[in-house]
């Protein structure tokens, strides 16, 4: 009796779009695990997994029960089916060689999708691909034959629209339960592959075209007139270089090393265990600190917002801030013009470029933004031997990235501007336990605190083994190496759980101390130089990118950069926040609360000069965001021809058998290749890089680390 009720349901309309809707799943789910690669971390995450494709199939499925007419039902339905299949092979095929997912973009710049798969195109279908469209053969053969049953019953419109209504409903349960486990992920958009495991395909399809329609909305009432003010303003804040230190690393190689969550204050910091014992966090990145070789900032702030490190990685190459919502890399990166460092090099001094990171391409939409800013090579994890054993959700551990690293490093061609992204530093501070680091864990409430000390001096380790590897392959005396941190650690909600541990009081902690946590390390290390000094000159992320081209004799007055180089008389000394806060050398302005900088006490009745500075400063703050906003949503660069610079084209740059290239380069050049591969005599650089756990370097502190860790156990 159910076999047949199930029998007669499934021949009604609502019948064939559940049937559709099972079918459409089914591949769906057999897309996410065969062709994408969407790393799957819980059982929370497998439930939303299987729960997307459901909520946005059905609300598209039905649409067709709207129609009453029985040609028009069946005709529509089957053309949404159609098209829901469609998306969905496409993108599985797409990301066998792109390791991405089709955007709006993609589609409209087709040709270029084209050309890049070229005549492998034929190679990317599978057997398994008869799985995506074995379906229409069937629904073909059953017209054939006749044996496919019309219903001529229209639907209900009110029982159309409650089909609607739970497709809207469980898109709305997805929804979240994906912000429950990924917070802001439709602000942030960290990532394609995020969106597409917490809210599926169609979701994100629908999503990006959203995205982009506001985006080109803004970019097409844009005219090179809009450009007059931005002009004006860059004129008018330029800061000429210093004299004294202009043109000092001329030529060298840039060696770019990115200090994952890395804060300031850890620079000299001792951790004291239980057993009162220090241990010296970050021994050689200290010994850098105070180094002669070595220009330091201790006053240096990260500027970031929603973006994080995308965001600093924004400022560092382009002297431009990120957005107040969401990430420019996601949102205008892989389409903007922009005057990044590594074409300015390339046209100043015949740079070659690349990025190193061990973490997924797509991460940030890198893959894409880093061809717009001219960057000649990119290796991501999949350029890395990762596994589980070497890596956690956000890539490569730092010591084997920068291992395999050298690989392609030994390969490029000199002068090079390259940049190496860490990221065992990163939050939850959970990757290292005390018996594999050997670096004792604080004993705060707090879990994530307690870790963030160990991840940091496994960091300072692996920076100090790559330090060890450019001195004995040759390369540290020809280069500059940078030395930053991206963003804060410790967010403002935990710094009252890490204030005595920085001899501070939680209960007097307060706004103030939150923005002075916001300094991260930025040091210019010059090999050679006795001239270094640590700066007190308040700066931060958007000034780094002068600050470095005039350190390599490169004039950056004719650049639309937004920062001014720290080393010049004319900074300014104001650090504009994305929020609007700021703080100078006078005054730290959060919110309405005003303080003096120096002293940290608050200032409830300013007198006539402060209130005139208080003015002054928020409208130098407010201009040069709403500068940066209008540069970056108008897309204003690509009016902007005064610097000579020739724009990037990014159908030219090739990231896939990056190794394969280089080699080729090195053949052509012959003895006038300039790869330390090339210098070596065609021998390989890798096995100087030797590298030691935390016990072997530190076997007195070791020991303590693991007697403190036994008695916190203990207890």
């Amino acid at each position: 009796m159910l076999i047949t009720k199930l029998k007669n349901f499934f021949k009604t309309r609502l019948g064939l779009i559940i049937i559709l809707l099972i079918i459409y799943w089914f591949k769906t789910i057999f897309a996410y695990f065969v062709d994408f690669h969407l790393e799957i971390d819980s059982i929370f995450q497998y439930i939303i997994l299987f729960l997307n494709p459901l909520a946005t199939g059905l609300f598209f499925l039905s649409i067709a029960l709207y129609f009453k007419n029985t040609k028009v039902f069946y005709s529509v339905l089957f053309i949404l089916y159609f098209l829901l299949n469609i998306v969905l092979f496409a993108n599985s095929v797409y990301y066998r060689e792109f390791s991405d997912f089709i955007t709006i973009n993609t589609v409209l710049g087709s040709s270029k999708v084209a050309s890049g798969l070229g005549e492998s195109a034929i190679q990317l279908f599978r057997f398994w691909d008869l799985i995506y469209i074995i379906d229409f053969f069937v629904l073909i053969g059953l017209k054939i034959t006749k044996r496919f049953k019309v219903d001529h019953k229209p639907f209900n419109k009110r029982a159309a629209f409650a089909v609607s209504w739970i497709a809207i409903l469980t898109f709305s349960a997805n929804l979240f339960l994906a912000e429950t486990d990924r917070s802001e992920l439709l602000t942030r958009t960290f990532s394609r592959d995020y969106l597409v495991k917490y809210l599926g395909l169609n979701a994100f399809t629908i999503y990006d075209g959203i995205q982009t329609y506001n985006t080109n909305q803004i970019r097409a009432k844009a005219t090179p007139q809009d450009l007059s003010s931005v002009t004006e303003y860059v004129s008018e804040h330029y800061a000429a270089p210093n004299p004294q230190y202009y043109g000092k690393a001329k030529g060298k190689n840039v060696i770019y090393i990115h200090l994952e969550s890395f804060q300031q204050f850890l620079i000299d910091y001792k951790l004291t265990d239980e057993n009162g014992v220090q241990h010296e966090v970050t021994p050689f990145l200290n010994s850098l600190f105070h180094s002669q070789e070595t220009y330091a900032f201790d006053n240096f702030f990260n500027q970031v917002k929603a973006g994080k490190t995308s965001d600093a990685e924004t400022m560092f190459e382009n002297s431009l801030f990120g957005l107040n919502q969401g990430s420019l890399f996601t949102q205008l990166g892989g389409k903007n013009t922009f005057e990044a460092a590594p074409n300015i090099l390339a046209q100043n001094g015949g740079y070659t470029s690349a990025v190193f990171h061990g973490n997924a391409g797509t991460f940030w939409n890198r893959n894409e933004t880093y061809k717009q800013f001219g960057y000649n090579y990119f290796f991501d994890s999949s350029y890395y031997d990762v596994t589980a054993d070497n890596s956690f959700q956000y890539g490569l551990h730092d010591k084997p990235f920068f291992e395999q690293s050298i690989r392609y490093l030994e390969h490029l061609q000199q002068p090079f501007y390259t940049k190496f992204i860490t990221v065992s530093n990163h939050y939850p501070y959970e990757q290292f336990t005390n018996a594999e680091s050997g670096f004792p864990l604080a004993t705060t409430d707090d879990d994530t605190i307690n870790g963030y000390f160990a991840t940091a001096n496994y960091l300072d380790t692996a920076v100090k083994e790559f330090f060890d590897y450019l001195k004995a392959s040759g390369l540290y005396d020809n280069s500059i190496i940078v030395l930053y941190g991206d963003h804060y650690g410790i967010s403002n909600s935990r710094n009252t759980s890490l204030a005595p541990l920085l001899g501070m009081d939680a209960e007097t902690w307060n706004d103030y101390n939150n923005a002075m946590m916001q300094r991260v390390p930025y040091m210019i290390v010059n090999p050679g130089d006795t001239e270094g000094h640590i700066n007190h000159t308040y700066g931060g992320e958007i000034d780094a990118l002068p600050t470095l081209l005039h350190f390599l004799g490169v004039d950056t007055s004719k650049y639309l950069q937004l920062g001014q180089d720290l080393l010049s008389a004319d900074h300014d000394q104001i650090v504009a926040f994305r929020n609007n806060n700021f703080v100078s050398k006078e005054i730290t302005v959060v919110g309405d609360r005003v303080y003096n900088t120096e002293t940290g006490v608050e200032i409830t009745n300013p007198d006539e000069n402060t209130t005139t500075l208080i003015k002054n400063d928020k409208e130098a703050v407010q201009k040069q965001l709403a500068i940066s906003d209008q540069i970056n949503n108008g897309d204003l660069l690509r009016f902007y021809k005064d610097s000579g610079l020739e724009n990037v084209d990014p159908s030219k740059i090739n990231y896939k058998d990056q190794l394969g290239q280089l080699k080729t380069i090195e053949k052509e050049k012959g003895d006038d290749s300039t790869s330390i591969y090339s210098e070596n005599g065609d021998k390989t650089t890798q096995s100087l890089f030797k590298t030691e756990s935390y016990q072997e370097l530190n076997p007195t502190q070791a020991s303590s680390a693991e007697n403190s860790s036994s008695t916190s156990e203990a207890k």
